[in-house]
């Protein structure tokens, strides 16, 4: 099956649209003719810069929200291999990836005791690790009023310009660059969660089938499992 772009209605918890493509040149056909684009209030997406640039072209009304799982998840990816500079042989071990990963406040006294001991040795990557928990905890901030953002947003910009100056700057201007949409979690608590589970249905659905020669066909059984009960027509 070639690349293609799933349209999910959060609210509804229903696929709206799958349109074949990924780039503004491959969707322009199907967005510049889909109706009450302008109604959209809200998108949630991951940090793609081709997806924002489409958004802002064609849902010029639309918020955009970072989704909060693709972000943690680059924040760790980040942090992994930044640990994998500092020390290659401690990244491979199993125990301690277990531990690192996992948020501090989920650790028992026992593991975090242990933590400490290893991080001791490694005074750089023990102030990344902090940094990192500090990040982690602000990133999963939701459903917060106006006061609560303006109070939080100077210790974000504050915490990401001190992993500017250190071996994490690569991580933190790319945070800055979506700082908007990220700060748009706190208001929201909506995520592409739903999307990742009609993904997983679907990739089952072509599994069935053993691939789907034909788009259009692939299009309507998804609509039938996880759409709208009526079928959307092809502008």
């Amino acid at each position: 099956m070639r690349l293609r772009s799933t349209f999910v209605d959060l609210k509804n918890h229903k696929v709206f649209d799958v349109a074949l493509g990924r780039s503004e040149a491959s969707l322009r056909g199907y967005l510049r003719h889909l109706p009450g684009r302008e109604q959209v209030r809200v998108v949630v997406m991951d940090l793609s810069e081709t997806y924002r640039q489409i958004v802002r072209k064609y849902f010029p009304n639309a918020t955009i929200v970072a989704d909060r799982f693709h972000v943690i998840r680059l924040v760790n990816h980040h942090f992994l291999k930044l640990w994998q500079q500092q020390d290659p042989v401690g990244r491979k071990d199993r125990g301690l990836l277990s531990l690192m990963r996992r948020h501090q406040w989920r650790l028992s006294a026992e593991q975090r005791a242990n933590l400490d001991r290893y991080l001791s040795a490694y005074p750089v990557l023990q102030a990344l690790y902090a940094a990192k928990q500090r990040l982690t905890t602000m990133l999963l901030i939701k459903t917060a009023n106006a006061r609560r953002v303006k109070r939080e947003l100077p210790k974000l910009l504050m915490l990401l310009q001190h992993f500017v100056n250190s071996p994490a700057k690569t991580l933190a201007s790319t945070l800055l660059s979506w700082l908007e949409p990220i700060v748009g979690m706190w208001r929201y608590s909506t995520s592409n969660g739903i999307t990742e589970g009609f993904h997983t249905k679907m990739e089952m659905m072509s599994r069935r089938a053993f691939g789907f020669r034909n788009f259009e066909n692939y299009r309507l059984r998804v609509l039938a499992h996880c759409g709208w009960d009526g079928v959307i027509n092809r502008i």
